[in-house]
């Protein structure tokens, strides 16, 4: 399936030109033979809105979500994108997927906060593998701190993801989590990792870009610049079967020696 990683951060505070930013990303990832279209963290509104952030939370069904199955179905490919999600009081950052026939297939609620910043205007997610099935492949969910913790990972491996969707907001100085920590965890965990980021200076955060998907080889078969952009990528299940077969990570691990971890 080919993959097209939306490197942008949109325009902040502003839903309405976010979805026209996705749109015409929809459209040229679709003119290039792209199954998924992959938005950063916060897309539809935003990272560094502050207050705004509470203002413009919908729920996972809410007008905005109907506004990306419009834009999913018209060019006939499925979609994931970062949002603020509202649930009752609480105030979640997640990450919804839907179908190319905008059907809504999975939605996930980020479960590792980073820093003050999150923590004073989210609430922590509790499951820590939201799945669906999508054009052969067992795609799952992660958003941006939560990729760098092993465990949260790992987990995704043993529950059979095949590719590993996960919208970011990766900012200056951690480029390193794009450079070299997404590719080991794509190896080691034998998968593909999809990591989209956002791009430049919002608020108090300057966002490093250097999008990536990674395979299970570690190697990276996409990565963007610092500035805007749409890459693409594609992810092979053939390739897949065969690195897990080669690879014995997986098989060569003793459980019962790791219950002191947790």
């Amino acid at each position: 399936m080919r993959t097209a990683l939306l490197q942008s951060s949109g325009r902040p505070g502003s839903v309405v030109e976010n979805l026209k930013v996705l749109d015409e990303a929809a459209g040229r990832a679709a003119a290039a033979g792209a199954g998924l279209l992959v938005a950063p963290e916060m897309f539809l509104t935003g990272y560094a809105i502050g207050d705004d952030i509470a203002r413009l939370a919908e729920p996972a069904d809410g007008d905005s979500a109907d506004a990306v199955a419009e834009i999913a179905g018209r060019h006939g490919l499925a979609i994931a994108y970062g949002y603020p999600e509202r649930s009752g009081d609480d105030v979640f950052n997640s990450a919804q997927l839907l179908s190319a026939d905008g059907t809504r297939l999975a939605n996930y609620r980020k479960t590792h906060l980073f820093g003050c910043f999150e923590r004073d205007h989210f609430t922590p997610g509790e499951q820590p593998v939201v799945q669906a099935e999508l054009n052969g492949l067992r795609v799952g969910l992660m958003i941006c701190y939560d990729v760098e913790f092993p465990e949260n990972v790992r987990a995704h491996a043993l529950a059979g993801t095949d590719l590993l969707v996960v919208p970011t907001a990766q900012m200056h100085p951690f480029q390193f989590v794009a450079e070299c920590m997404v590719p080991v965890r794509a190896f080691e965990n034998q998968m593909y990792v999809a990591y989209v980021n956002r791009v430049g200076q919002e608020g108090e955060f300057d966002f490093v870009g250097l999008s990536t998907l990674a395979g299970p080889d570690g190697v990276a078969r996409a990565r963007a610049g610092r500035g805007e952009e749409l890459v693409l990528a594609d992810t092979d299940p053939a390739f897949l079967a065969a690195s897990r077969e080669a690879n014995p990570y997986l098989k060569d691990r003793r459980p019962g020696l790791y219950g002191p971890l947790v």
